[in-house]
């Protein structure tokens, strides 16, 4: 009832169970959908005359519960009929919340005539499958945010046996890196024997849901097929029962017409172009094999001919008594590029258009003094074993200050606010294809030595794609460094659930007054970006005061 909805609540039943229904007063219920409450008529979606005597036979959803869109909700039909076999092997699309007596019940009832309204039952006998030595295998949730997954390469074939210690089945490509499907960490392939991969459903490249079928294990010989199949009989055989090794993904191979009105070189080569375009350019004295062909397949087309520029062979000769510029030609040529999204991209799209427009934001700006930090960095760097960053120090700092204002370590839990105790620290890196985001947790109890030790661990790991689901989980705060990049100020989207991100700017030497003099000093501005549902204004600038103070005398933080 609308192109967003995915699942539907019934409001209010407008009908009940034997309730005639007739032609022109075929309104049956009140439809909460994504969007507005609205009126289901069958009058709009079927032929209610076809019935002589309609009647609302069953009810199977409970008012005001959800269901997926095409899920059973009612079944009408002529009085007396029985409906009973429609929704026999059909139990996953019914929703059995309610089950009220079917109407008035004929001694012999009258063939059956009753049927689904939207959509009609597609039924089929049910299989039991409990004795079938075999299983499917999903997509597996390999990160926290996982919401589908990249097929990148299969490590196993169809026929291969799967033994304890050597399942590795396939490499995936998630959201957030390309990680190594292992099957002995989601099942035991012992129970099976031999544990053997009968059936592979998805290709190399391919993307799907988590959850989705993309495997099939089991003993040789098992009907796995009738597992495919959700536990109902197929009108055709499975043609890969009776060889369970053989099982593959059948190529995929297009037949390719060429276009119409193609013309054909006696050569390889071919030039395609439309019969209008062909007598453009014969009319114009254009050589039609010096054209660019904008349409399909590179076929030349009209507005081809009317914006071609011959290309200039020889100096266009100009009179030496009367000199005339040569006309400007202008060279160039539109075009674009198509970048499939990865699954990292969507991810991002979807968490921050998620945090954007559900979180109210508000952003604290603050100029930090760097005089004292620059000149620590520098003593530091004398003693100690890896060399010290300034984004270092800002990780130190935030996370020394976030135990002073337990408020900004907070996360907005829809019914409630978690404040937490423990300090982990995200790091955005920019990667090839997008932002990643590793932890450093507890940073307010480590030194900076050791921060800077895994900061430089956790970035190259992000930008070789090597991060584990534990390297990036379970961020409180997180920190956006852009300075290194020459950007002076900017502000980020917060990390949901995260109540606060901060986005730090480069150090910039300006000149000051003080006492009426005029010096050169070292600054640095930070923004800090928060959810108002959980961090004040008042809160949020005293975290950034105490930050402030740590950086402008980094010795507090050796104490």
């Amino acid at each position: 009832m609308s192109d967003t909805m995915t699942e539907g609540v019934v409001a209010e039943w407008l009908k009940k169970v034997g309730d005639v229904i007739k032609p022109g007063d075929g309104l049956l219920a009140e439809i909460e959908t994504d969007k507005a409450t609205m009126e289901l008529d069958l009058d709009e979606r079927m032929d209610l005359s076809n019935f002589k005597d309609c009647r609302l036979l069953y009810i199977g959803l409970e008012k005001g519960k959800a269901v997926p869109v095409d899920s059973i909700i009612a079944i009408i039909g002529e009085n007396g009929e029985s409906y009973e076999e429609l929704l026999k092997g059909d139990a996953s699309k019914s929703a059995h919340a309610e089950t009220p007596a079917p109407a008035t019940t004929a001694d012999v009832p009258a063939p059956a005539k009753a049927s689904v309204p939207i959509p009609p039952a597609n039924v089929t006998p049910a299989v039991d499958t409990s004795s079938i030595k075999a299983e499917i295998i999903g997509m597996p949730k390999m990160s926290d945010t996982m919401m589908e997954g990249t097929l990148v390469a299969w490590l196993k074939k169809v026929g291969d046996v799967l033994k304890p210690g050597d399942t590795l089945l396939a490499e995936v490509e998630t959201d957030k890196a390309t990680m190594e499907f292992e099957l002995d960490n989601f099942l035991d392939v012992t129970k099976y024997n031999p544990c053997t991969l009968l059936y592979i459903g998805i290709e190399e490249g391919k993307t799907v849901n988590v959850d989705d079928v993309i495997a099939v294990i089991g003993e040789p010989g098992a009907d796995f097929q009738s597992l495919l199949n959700g536990g109902k009989t197929t009108s055709a055989p499975a043609t890969t029962t009776s060889s369970p090794a053989e099982t593959a993904l059948a190529p995929i191979v297009q037949e390719t017409k060429a276009p119409e009105n193609e013309e054909v070189s006696n050569s390889d080569a071919r030039l395609k172009a439309s019969p209008l375009a062909k007598a453009l350019a014969k009319d114009k004295g254009i050589n039609i094999s010096e054209v660019k062909g904008s349409g399909e397949n590179g076929r030349i087309v009209k507005v081809d001919i009317d914006n071609f520029v011959p290309t200039i062979s020889k100096p266009i000769e100009v009179s030496k008594t009367v000199p005339t510029p040569a006309p400007a030609v202008i060279l160039g040529e539109e075009s674009f590029e198509d970048i499939p999204l990865n699954q990292m991209r969507k991810t991002i799209a979807r968490r921050l258009s998620e945090s954007k427009f559900s979180a109210p934001e508000f952003y604290l700006t603050m100029e930090i003094n760097m005089d004292k930090a620059m000149a620590a960095r520098v003593s530091m760097n004398e003693i100690s074993p890896v060399k010290i960053s300034f984004n270092d120090m800002v990780i130190k700092a935030a996370a020394v200050a976030l135990t002073k204002h337990p408020k900004v370590n907070s996360a907005w839990m829809g019914d409630k606010i978690r404040i937490n105790h423990h300090i982990h620290v995200g790091m955005a890196v920019a990667v090839e294809d997008g932002l990643l985001v590793p932890v450093i947790r507890f940073a307010n109890t480590k030194s900076l030595s050791q921060i800077s030790t895994e900061t430089k661990d956790l970035g190259g790991k992000a930008k070789n794609k090597q991060l584990q689901p534990k390297d990036w989980e379970g961020n409180t705060f997180t920190v956006s460094n852009l300075g290194m990049f020459g950007i002076d100020e900017f502000t980020s989207i917060i990390n949901q659930p995260e109540s606060c991100i901060m986005a730090v700017g480069g150090i910039k030497e300006i000149v000051a007054v003080k006492d009426g003099q005029f010096y050169a000093t070292n600054v640095m501005k930070v923004t800090l970006t928060c959810d108002h549902r959980t961090v004040d204004g008042a809160s949020g600038a005293a975290f950034l005061q105490t930050f402030k103070q740590f950086l402008e005398d980094p010795i507090k933080l050796l104490v």
